[in-house]
């Protein structure tokens, strides 16, 4: 199969890091791009209202002022991690902190809605490129196994908190000074995180490999014309000649991406993969359990200001008990996992999320707040475990050789299911305008999204495993049993055992 150009160098290629270099410095270094990456996705939901009020922007911009930065930064994984690859992982990872720096003092300067999606999708872009370079940076600077998984888990841990605070510090930061210090904060976590990246992070060195440019840049076209009609398609008329075109553009870029995958050497994704169905069931979750989950955010976001009269930080608060799980379920798993495997991990609690999702469909403005916050955690409490679980899943399907190819895949995917689900949520609130039902049947997509990805993990990988484990106990079984002749061979078998 042809390498999918994400793939990273052999870890045993890599320098090893200083001695005198603190852990603690080289994960400060590392992380600090992806808890700018975590927070701008979060963070910008609570202050949605209040940009919405400042810049005069219809929900149509809002959507777009976050699913921009979703789609360059979906779009640009792939291509990031093979130039990742061809210039080197240090190199690509600071280029993205100083791209993310410079559009974060954009986007807080932003004097127009316009200005302000552009900015983030410039943000997006930057976030692609250190995002995939993060990872490779940390595996690489401890060679050492034991450490390494120490320093992935806690590197798990500080990305899953930071997403999980992300509303109440932005709900913190929009009420005391205005949402543009939710842009602002990441200036002094960029810098920290540049000045120690240069000073404690040994280089990779890149190497020579063609990147599938015309693959990347279909790719690209055709997740901005489905953002475009998901988003636009309300507002111009499912059936105007914008859309039309729109139309065109997405079934075009579709079929000349599939017809260059089949003939390229060098592929955007890595198809062969696919045909492992605990890898492709992985994939599918992932896409749908982002979906549900920051479709969720997105919705409760605006909810709890529009419909309940909340202020920025009256919402990020009252958002903090049904998003602090995220954390915690990430620690969890580290002890759950050595007693369950990861196919009925994630049916279980992608089913527990569907169905207390399917409960809110009665939504209100009058609903108590005790029983939207006690259905909303019921649905996240497991959140931060499906989410190691579904890359642990991933990673056992790939192989080692495959893995930071098939994270990549992941992670793009992922970020798609992030882009489609805020999309879907916009679409369904401009539909229903001013009406109750709105936020219900946004539920009820959520619900049927958990289910159906409930259903795609017991199908794709809990019965795929559990067959292949069952296989294995009986080979296993049969290799130890010593041969016996039955009572009335037939004349072959019975030379067999003569024999």
């Amino acid at each position: 199969m042809p390498n999918s150009d994400s793939e990273t160098l052999p870890v045993d290629t890599a320098p090893a890091p200083p001695r005198s270099v603190p852990a603690g410095l080289t994960l400060t270094a590392l992380a600090a791009g992806f808890v700018m990456a975590a927070l701008d996705v979060t963070v910008v939901n609570v202050a949605g209202a209040a940009i919405q009020q400042h810049l005069h922007a219809s929900l149509g911009e809002l959507t777009w002022i976050v699913d921009g930065y979703v789609l360059t930064f979906s779009s640009l994984l792939m291509l990031a991690g093979g130039l990742a690859n061809r210039i080197g992982a240090k190199t690509i990872y600071l280029w993205g902190m100083a791209i993310f720096f410079l559009a974060s003092l954009a986007c807080a300067l932003a004097p127009t809605a316009a200005t302000l999606i552009a900015a983030r999708i410039v943000q997006g872009a930057g976030a692609a490129l250190f995002m995939p370079s993060s990872l490779s940076l940390l595996v690489f600077s401890f060679p050492e196994q034991r450490k390494r998984t120490q320093m992935l888990g806690l590197w798990s841990a500080i990305v899953a908190t930071a997403a999980g605070l992300g509303p109440t510090v932005g709900g913190l930061l929009v009420s005391a000074f205005g949402w543009q210090s939710i842009f602002l904060i990441n200036l002094p976590i960029g810098i920290i995180g540049m000045l120690l990246t240069r000073r404690y992070i040994p280089p990779i060195s890149g190497r020579a490999i063609k990147l599938a440019v015309p693959g990347h840049v279909l790719w690209i076209v055709a997740l901005a014309a489905l953002s475009f009609a998901l988003i636009e398609g309300p507002h111009l008329g499912w059936g105007s000649d914008p859309m039309l075109v729109t139309y065109a553009a997405l079934l075009s870029a579709s079929v000349l991406l599939v017809v260059h995958e089949r003939h390229s050497a060098n592929l955007v994704m890595p198809w062969e993969l696919f045909r492992r169905p605990s890898f492709t069931g992985a994939n599918l979750v992932g896409f749908l359990f982002n979906l549900a989950l920051y479709g969720t955010m997105f919705l409760l976001a605006l909810y709890l200001q529009h419909a309940r009269g909340a202020t920025p930080f009256q919402a990020g608060l009252q958002l903090l008990p049904m998003t602090i799980w995220f954390p915690l379920g990430n620690l969890a798993y580290s002890r759950i996992s050595a007693h369950i495997p990861n196919g009925p991990l994630l049916t279980l609690f992608l089913s527990t999320a569907g169905i207390a999702s399917l409960t809110m469909t009665t939504l209100s403005p009058t609903t108590p707040y005790w029983l939207l916050a006690l259905t909303v955690a019921t649905a996240n409490i497991g959140a931060g475990i499906i989410s190691p679980a579904m890359t642990a899943a991933l990673i056992d399907a790939a192989g080692p050789h495959h893995a930071n190819t098939a994270a990549s895949t992941l992670n793009a995917n992922r970020q798609i299911g992030t882009l489609v689900g805020i999309a879907a949520i916009s679409v369904t609130l401009t539909t229903i305008p001013n009406d109750p039902r709105g936020p219900a049947t946004c539920f009820l997509l959520i619900g049927i999204a958990y289910l159906t990805a409930a259903f795609t993990a017991w199908l794709l990988i809990t019965r795929p495993n559990h067959s292949s484990k069952q296989l294995t106990n009986e080979a296993q079984a049969s290799s130890h049993t010593p041969a016996r002749c039955p009572d009335e061979p037939s004349p072959r078998v019975q030379r067999g055992c003569a024999g």
